[in-house]
């Protein structure tokens, strides 16, 4: 795995009409939580078809400061030599870099907070050191961890574990991170730790761990509860991770408004609490389909059939945000270039995301003429139809944001719009495929070093 170096993308030239059958980069969330659980599980652990992306490298990275071995035995498969829990360490003067991860940050903050002795310094990319971690900083002081300077919400940071973590009891909000972060810190405190789950979010995490019974416990009902128990030792995992549904998600909007277009995506992750993109857009008319769908260690994943076609203006509830967190960026593309009035609601954690990603889409929309409104979590968006954006032009700055690089460039390639994306290798953090599928479909571009 190579860090790519900094590039710009030019773009200017129109797609025409394909029918195409694709497989997209593995799931980024399963990938790191792969490593992770694997790192603080007895014996050894091994992942198949793992993501070898920018964020996955800095989960190795992290992992083998703190301890831990991990073996490359070849092309997206490694194996993952436990510790055991509360049994990663620290040298002396230790800096852990989370590059553009906030997935990384939060959980293995997580982990670190109740495993003792443990003092470092924690920072990411500019991106990330912007990021408001508040909510994540007095959760692990509930578990007794100690953050400096104190009041200080952003990294970098320094992290003093605590070595007597009390379990707690946490309502969960729209958050997989945060909740992920209560479960690993839970996973070796003394006690028990509960978690009130009202709003369903990814839950990876529990599916992971959720053949481990003595230590995690999961009860459905109106509302789900997490237990976790304290300092049970965790049995090694052995997960094949699928293709990730986000990362579809742009070549299935791409699809969508393309004429006479149509593309099979294999073997994407189809867990109920990713695919709100999808079941948002069957309801505005979208083709789309889920075909040879399987369970395969507690997570559904299948194939997604998508055809061009005529989408009616988008209402997306409040509901919606949970289960499509990252894919609004391209969702407020697919409602720029489609007739009528779209509206969002819910959005207010969408402004600290790797950028606000509220303001910055305004922007880019804007720039191929495409007016919105954006208030108190809510966006309107005045969809025009397609544009022919021949005359327009599109700059978008280094803002590190992977998701606002891969929409604007799906914009640009639908209307033909001149465009210039900034420090687009920041797509190498969740999609290193992405261009070369975008190819392969028929995108034009150029790298500018």
């Amino acid at each position: 795995m190579v860090t790519p170096k900094r590039f710009h993308l030019a773009l200017k030239h129109k797609i025409t009409p394909f029918k195409k059958t694709i497989k997209v980069d593995p799931d980024k969330s399963m990938s790191i939580r792969s490593f992770l659980i694997g790192s603080i599980s007895h014996e050894t652990s091994e992942a198949k078809n793992v993501l070898e992306s920018e964020d996955v490298i800095s989960t190795i990275n992290a992992l083998k400061k703190l301890g831990v071995k991990i073996q490359k035995q070849k092309t997206n498969r490694y194996l993952i030599f436990g510790k055991g829990l509360g049994s990663l360490r620290a040298k002396k003067n230790t800096k852990l870099n989370f590059g553009n991860s906030g997935t990384l940050a939060r959980l293995l903050i997580g982990i670190l907070s109740t495993t003792p002795d443990i003092t470092v310094e924690i920072k990411g990319d500019r991106s990330l050191n912007k990021r408001n971690m508040k909510k994540l900083i007095e959760l692990m002081s509930e578990f007794g961890a100690t953050f400096l300077p104190k009041k200080k919400y952003n990294f970098p940071l320094k992290m003093i574990s605590t070595d007597m973590p009390i379990g707690i009891k946490y309502e969960a909000g729209v958050s997989a991170q945060l909740k992920s972060a209560v479960i690993f810190a839970g996973l070796n405190s003394f006690g028990n730790t509960e978690i009130t789950e009202r709003k369903k979010s990814r839950d990876h995490t529990e599916n992971i761990l959720k053949n481990n019974t003595q230590a995690i416990k999961i009860k459905k009902g109106r509302k789900k509860i997490i237990e976790v128990f304290g300092k049970r030792s965790l049995n090694p995992i052995k997960l094949d991770i699928p293709g990730d549904p986000s990362a579809a998600a742009f070549f299935v909007a791409l699809t969508l408004l393309n004429k006479s277009s149509s593309i099979i995506i294999k073997d994407v992750g189809l867990n109920k609490t990713r695919t709100g993109f999808y079941q948002l857009l069957k309801k505005q008319g979208a083709r789309i389909k889920f075909k040879k769908l399987k369970i395969v260690q507690n997570e559904l994943r299948g194939d997604i059939l998508v055809k061009s076609s005529k989408l009616k203006a988008i209402r997306a509830s409040k509901s919606y945000y949970v289960n499509s967190t990252d894919e609004y960026p391209i969702l407020f593309i697919i409602a720029g270039l489609i007739k009528g009035t779209s509206i969002f609601k819910g959005l207010e954690d969408l402004a600290n995301k790797e950028s606000n990603r509220i303001k910055e889409m305004q922007k880019v929309l804007d720039q191929i003429g495409v007016k919105s409104f954006a208030k108190n979590g809510e966006i309107k968006i005045f969809g025009q139809g397609m544009i022919d954006g021949r005359k327009k032009r599109i700059i978008v700055p280094n803002l590190g944001d992977h998701r606002i690089c891969m929409s604007s460039f799906i914009l640009s390639i639908l209307t033909g719009a001149k465009t210039n994306i900034k420090n687009f290798e920041t797509v190498f953090t969740s999609s290193p495929s992405f261009l070369k599928i975008a190819k392969f479909l028929g995108a034009k571009f150029e790298i500018k070093r």
